[in-house]
């Protein structure tokens, strides 16, 4: 092992490199000759403020293994708490609340709410220690590096250098490390209650791409119900596992219309059949038979008409196949997607920002949820930008690029000083 200063990255990447060399500091390399070792704390750096942070299980509780946020709530508030900035927590469920960070500004009356989630996915399946934070190859390995703890170093960085700095930013500052992100969304609907703010920047795996738009997501259970019978007289059941087969095939079939459903950032919509449930034992006729449906709803659509598209799916089925008892449960989950117009104040300072840095500014959209849209849904302004990629959060190697957590803080800061 050996340590050192430059960062590791692409040509493409190297104007980033040199924006936001003014932020970086020791990080621990690997050496070629030697096996990967656990990251060693040394200073003030974003890169060990976020390893300190993936040491903290801050799975959702909802989830095996998981804890309140409790705990990583402490560590955040103690540390504003130590460089003389205003904290306070909301309680969304008992011992899981939210930590709100406020720096205040010149203009009295305007807010920028920055905001990230502390709660983590599960643990199961991972293939690397979950709470061990490693750098190998300009990575930092770990559950929440990636989805969002990088994010939510980057912010609580950049707003401890402006109160070091003595720097007033323009409107007043809020960082909110939301709970209970991962399964339900209940910290960010407690941030919102009586909110009022003149932008918000969520931090999500983006690939520090200004992301506008995002889908929407809805989930629900549909049931099948027959009746019960040996199975060596099956004619005188029902058997609810053939009528969900029906279903299945039929929601399989109407993939096709959701193909026809694009919008220019997101792409299609797009729904997935991801739990089934039926039967009690292999020599019964099964009389109940579940499934759970996740669909992905785009800009511009509602809840309400993507249920009623599907209801009109089980009524069509229940024409062609009479005996067939399906129900439709309410809605698990259901959060309409984000959308932020791109000439918006907070979308243009992004971008310029970013073009500073040497990314990509063009406004971008993911396929995935977040926060965002219920900052957006309360009248905010909201975009979504952080470091790393979504196809490594959950993911059983888990990691963030270290450079472009250096960089989200600078982006950050920025933001935070010049957004009027």
């Amino acid at each position: 092992m050996y340590y050192g200063t430059q960062f590791y990255a692409s040509i493409q990447g190297l104007r980033s490199i040199l924006s936001c060399r003014s932020i970086s500091r020791e990080v621990v390399w690997r050496n070629a000759q030697t096996r990967d070792l656990p990251i060693t704390m040394r200073d003030n750096s974003v890169l060990d403020l976020l390893a300190d942070l993936v040491r903290i299980n801050s799975v959702n509780p909802s989830y095996d293994g998981g804890v309140p946020e409790a705990g990583i709530v402490r560590y955040i508030r103690q540390f504003f708490t130590e460089r003389g900035i205003e904290t306070w927590e909301q309680e969304v469920f008992p011992n899981r609340p939210n930590l709100i960070a406020r720096l205040p500004g010149r203009q009295p009356g305007r807010r920028v709410v920055f905001e990230a989630h502390v709660d983590t996915a599960s643990i199961i399946g991972m293939s690397i220690p979950p709470f061990e934070p490693t750098i190998a190859d300009g990575r930092l390995h770990g559950r929440g590096s990636c989805d969002t703890k990088a994010g939510v170093a980057a912010m609580m960085q950049a707003l401890a250098s402006l109160k070091r700095d003595r720097v007033t930013p323009p409107c007043e500052i809020w960082f909110a490390a939301a709970a209970d992100e991962e399964y339900s969304f209940r910290g960010v609907l407690k941030l919102c209650e009586g909110l009022k703010a003149d932008a918000a920047v969520v931090s999500e795996p983006t690939e520090m791409r200004a992301v506008i738009a995002s889908k929407g997501v809805l989930r629900w259970k549909i049931r099948t119900n027959g009746k019960s019978a040996h199975s060596s007289k099956p004619h005188l059941g029902v058997n609810a596992i053939n009528h969900m087969a029906h279903l299945i095939l039929a929601l399989e079939a109407d993939d096709e219309r959701l193909k026809t459903k694009v919008h220019p950032l997101v792409g299609c919509a797009t729904a997935n059949v991801g739990v089934i449930r039926g039967g009690v034992q292999v020599n019964f006729v099964a009389d109940a038979c579940s499934i759970e449906v996740d669909r992905r709803l785009l800009p511009g659509e509602t809840v309400p008409e993507a249920l009623n598209e599907y209801q009109s799916l089980l009524n069509n089925l229940k024409a062609r196949f009479p005996a067939l008892d399906a129900v439709m449960d309410a809605p698990m989950i259901s959060d309409e997607a984000l959308e932020t117009a791109a000439d918006a104040a907070p979308v243009r300072l992004a971008s310029s920002i970013l073009a500073e840095l040497g990314f990509d500014p063009a406004p971008a959209g993911v396929p995935f949820g977040s926060d965002a849209s219920k900052l957006s849904r309360q009248g905010i302004p909201s975009i979504l930008i952080g470091p790393g990629s979504i196809d490594q959060a959950h993911a059983a190697i888990e990691y963030v690029d270290c450079e472009q957590v250096e960089c989200a803080c600078e982006f950050y800061r920025r933001f935070m000083e010049r957004f009027e």
